[in-house]
């Protein structure tokens, strides 16, 4: 999951914290100087928040910001042990799994009055990224960024089996056959002998080349895996999306999805799971181990950047049963609620929520930016360098195209458990239907 974007920061004393960690407050008037601190996990956004930062401090000259970034998993774990001693910092950017966890617990300022007040314009933002972070009429964050999903590829891998790239922005999926999509991942599957899936004498058991890499350490949502082909089949997580109390894990229409993934691997055409090693996809694909995978946008980097290994292109996600699918991610700046430094801490926020600030981090081409002029310019900045990124900003053209990950109450103790139910049933140890629904009544079981 997005596993994409993650930071942190704290307002009051210098730690001389284990994990590297440097905290330093402020006085508590912005007359005499104050200093915030912003945690953030992209390292890749690093140095375009900085020169939001760059900016900011100079129409602020008595503000500060520290910008303290950290990897995703050290990140949380690290602003977990901050909210429980209560040294939180001022602002961080938060991610939809674990918002609600923070706002049930009032660890996040309501800058709703804030807004009011400044009349803060939310037009300018992505349709529903704002509204994502409203709980109970109360808003704890400006949205930041965006993230939709596609399809990228081996464009040498594919072009070798005879595939061209018009066949691949146009493929259909099902749970039954796979559709079009199975047949070139079929084809785009190479054995030690040079044969592809479609051979008769393809040998599964000896594969050079996977035509596809799932992934499977990807909590509740399936974002870069399952998610996408399961909405297309018509599957549909909640009740409701925000604040639905009832998963419908046991749709018979995951199950079918999460079984079409294994009769993959038993075909040859994915790596099975118990044999995977521990590199990521994005590496096994960078290594020509791997043909094509579900990717974010904000991977988009990662795949054009000239020490790629590869040449890669990306491609729209194939269209289901119940039309083509993407997940509509975001992320926000949030503020603690324990900071005193709540005006200073709004400022900072405001801007980075602001198309000033969007603006300089879409020029870089990192991600997607929630500002619309933002979005705009990172387009035109792969554009300038010849980057067709367009298929994940296409899926915003249809209303029906996109669909929100969950954001409900008990998401970090949800995701744990269906990804084991998943992975269950991918290493053979279950059916699909039974797996799916033994975890659905323990997820519901949350909420009662």
């Amino acid at each position: 999951m997005r596993s994409t974007h993650r930071r942190a920061g704290a307002a009051l004393l210098c730690l001389a914290a284990t994990a590297g960690l440097v905290s330093c407050g402020g006085s508590d008037s912005a007359s005499s100087g104050t200093t915030l601190d912003y945690w953030l996990w992209d390292d890749k956004q690093l140095p375009g928040y900085q020169e939001c930062v760059d900016a900011f401090e100079k129409a602020n000259p008595d503000i500060t910001v520290k910008i303290t970034q950290t990897a995703w998993n050290q990140y949380w774990q690290n602003l977990t042990t901050q909210l429980t001693s209560g040294d939180a910092p001022d602002v961080w950017t938060d991610q939809a799994t674990y918002y609600p966890q923070f706002a049930t617990n009032n660890q996040l300022l309501d800058i709703q009055p804030m807004i009011d007040r400044d009349k803060f314009d939310l037009s300018g933002y992505q349709a529903g990224l704002a509204d994502v972070w409203v709980k109970d009429g109360k808003r704890y964050g400006l949205p930041k960024d965006w993230d939709s999903m596609a399809l990228v590829y081996n464009t040498t891998q594919f072009a070798k089996q005879g595939v061209p790239a018009d066949e691949l922005a146009d493929l259909k999926w099902n749970p039954d056959d796979g559709g079009t999509l199975e047949q070139v991942i079929a084809k785009a599957t190479v054995d030690t002998e040079g044969r592809n899936g479609l051979d008769p004498d393809f040998d599964r058991k000896h594969v050079k080349t996977y035509g596809f890499l799932p992934e499977w350490a990807d909590g509740a949502t399936g974002q870069n895996g399952w998610g996408p082909l399961a909405a297309s089949n018509g599957f549909t997580y909640l009740d409701k999306n925000p604040w639905g109390t009832h998963y419908n894990f046991d749709d018979p229409r995951l199950a079918e999805t999460i079984a079409w993934f294994r009769r993959l691997i038993d075909k040859g055409y994915a790596p099975r799971f118990d044999k995977q090693s521990s590199v990521g996809n994005t590496e096994l694909l960078s290594a020509g181990k791997g043909a094509m995978m579900i990717a974010g946008s904000w991977t988009i980097s990662t795949f054009t950047d000239p020490k790629a290994g590869q040449k890669f292109a990306f491609a729209p996600l194939p269209t289901g049963p119940e039309g083509r699918k993407s997940s509509l991610n975001g992320l926000s700046d949030a503020i603690w609620a324990g900071t005193e430094h709540r005006e200073e801490a709004w400022k900072w926020v405001k801007y980075l929520g602001s198309p000033e600030c969007q603006n300089k981090v879409g020029k870089r081409g990192v991600v997607l930016p929630a500002q619309k002029s933002g979005t705009e310019a990172a387009l035109a900045a792969h554009k300038a360098a010849g980057r067709d990124v367009h298929v994940f900003t296409d899926v915003t053209t249809d209303k029906n195209g996109t669909f929100l990950l969950p954001v409900t109450e008990h998401g970090t103790e949800i995701n744990p458990l269906v990804q084991d139910a998943v992975q269950s049933v991918i290493l053979g140890q279950t059916q699909p239907g039974p797996a799916l629904k033994g975890v659905n009544d323990k997820v519901n079981g949350l909420f009662k």
